[in-house]
């Protein structure tokens, strides 16, 4: 209306009616306590407020038609399919659940697939591109991202009839010598050199043992007594096991939790959105 100065010719630019116009501009006009524009008969000018405010609504317009772009953007790719991975007992975590009620409340058309994973696939199938995140414990090798979301305590898993099984604490002199469970070569080493402390602070070489490839293989090579390992503390709750003991390590650091994606990911909106909503679940 400011660049036209006439109500038909404003009210046709916007495709309504010039009554429907008037009365919008006397709606705004009451709302802002000033007259935006004086009319003298068929004469219509901006009046010395409405002047004063034309930089004001244009720059409001300008930015509400950018948030209109941005926000449809927005809606029509959180339409699609998010697939998140999840290693061992991380599906089932407090942090896992918040975050995934959190998108789901805040993108309802986006479908989520939760997929649990062994040691093999976890961080190869992110890398692969067949997951979009996922939910795993660091470190991860160089082209992945994450956030980190809890810290808890490492413990040692052996025998019951290992001699340690009666304590309730170890240190990591007390583990030396004894064999340890290996991973597949697929598994990226910096992950498995940091469970397996290799080196290790004394110097004292790792011996490996049997190699498996997820928790129900690891947990039956440390029942027979065929190796020992290192988890973390939740594995008390989540895989309890006859024939297994776990015990607390007295000169060992906590482990991290985390969601992983790929650092060349980061910004598509699919990921923006799961990093919102891990920062909005913190």
């Amino acid at each position: 209306m400011s660049e036209e100065l006439h109500f038909g010719r404003a009210a046709a630019r916007l495709f309504i009616t010039q009554p429907a116009l008037s009365r919008q501009i006397q709606v705004l006009e009451q709302r802002l306590g000033v007259r935006l524009f004086a009319r003298d008969g068929r004469t219509v000018r901006l009046s010395e407020a409405g002047r004063a405010l034309t930089g004001d609504a244009r720059a409001v317009v300008d930015a509400m038609e950018r948030l209109r772009a941005r926000a449809g953007q927005w809606s029509r790719t959180l339409t699609g399919h998010l697939v998140v991975g999840a290693v061992g007992a991380e599906a089932a975590m407090p942090y896992t659940r918040a975050i995934l009620e959190n998108l789901r409340s805040r993108h309802p058309r986006l479908t989520i697939e939760v997929r649990t994973l062994n040691f093999v696939d976890h961080m190869a199938r992110l890398i692969d591109g067949d997951l979009d995140v996922a939910f795993l414990r660091p470190p991860v090798p160089p082209g992945i991202e994450f956030a980190e979301l809890a810290t808890e305590p490492r413990v040692a898993c052996v025998s019951a009839d290992d001699s340690l099984a009666t304590r309730d604490a170890v240190s990591l002199s007390d583990l030396a010598g004894r064999p340890f469970v290996d991973m597949p070569p697929q598994i990226p080493r910096v992950w498995w050199d940091y469970w397996a402390v290799d080196p290790r602070p004394d110097g004292v070489p790792v011996r490996y043992g049997p190699v498996v490839s997820d928790m129900e293989g690891l947990l039956l090579a440390v029942a027979r007594g065929e190796a020992v390992c290192l988890l973390p503390s939740a594995a008390r709750d989540f895989f309890p096991r006859p024939g297994v003991r776990y015990l607390d390590v007295t000169d060992l650091s906590p482990c991290l939790s985390a969601l992983g994606w790929l650092a060349c990911q980061r910004d598509r909106p699919v990921i923006r959105a799961v990093r919102e909503a891990v920062g909005a679940s913190a």
